[in-house]
């Protein structure tokens, strides 16, 4: 398989791996507000009117909003990435009453800065620091027209020395 099918078959399998997530934690959520009763027509319409104005908040973990009991709401990668997210920012969740998840940042982690050089392996992003590994979402990647061998700044939590994810705040 040459490298260019070979990338776009990892990046469409990371798609249906966020897809699987997304609709997992939709019906994790669906279930919660119901209980465990079965989800017909009428139980539909009845959560998604329970679920007008919803708010969840929770902790982001570089990848998804973890709420206080432990579950999994993925955040969109390209918010995650213009927003400049780190481990230990606190978000909110509004659920409309159309079903549309609204993120907001409610209260960044103090930060701290840092300048790295963009790496890869695994088919994953990479910022090296002094030979720490962060890892890096591919949205940032994208929107910063980031190749291999940038010299970026990222972000990272200023009081979480074992923090896996940072943010990339400019390209050098």
């Amino acid at each position: 398989m040459s490298e260019l099918p070979e990338k776009q078959a990892k990046r469409l399998k990371t798609l249906i791996q966020e897809a699987e997530i997304k609709l997992a934690a939709a019906k994790e959520l669906l279930m919660s507000i119901l209980g465990e009763e079965e989800v017909d027509g009428s139980a539909r319409q009845a959560a998604v009117e329970s679920l007008s104005g919803k708010v969840v908040e929770g902790i982001f973990d570089g990848q998804n909003m973890i709420d206080g009991d432990g579950k999994n709401y993925p955040v969109p990668v390209n918010y995650a990435s213009k927003s400049k997210l780190v481990e230990g920012d606190i978000m909110k969740l509004t659920i409309t009453e159309e079903g549309k998840l609204v993120y907001k940042q409610i209260g960044p982690a103090p930060r701290k800065q840092l300048i790295g050089t963009l790496i890869s392996h695994d088919g994953q992003y990479f910022v090296e620091v002094s030979g720490k590994e962060y890892k890096i979402l591919l949205a940032t990647v994208t929107y910063f027209k980031l190749t291999i061998g940038d010299q970026v700044t990222i972000i990272i939590p200023e009081d979480n020395p074992d923090a896996v994810w940072a943010a990339v705040e400019a390209k050098l």
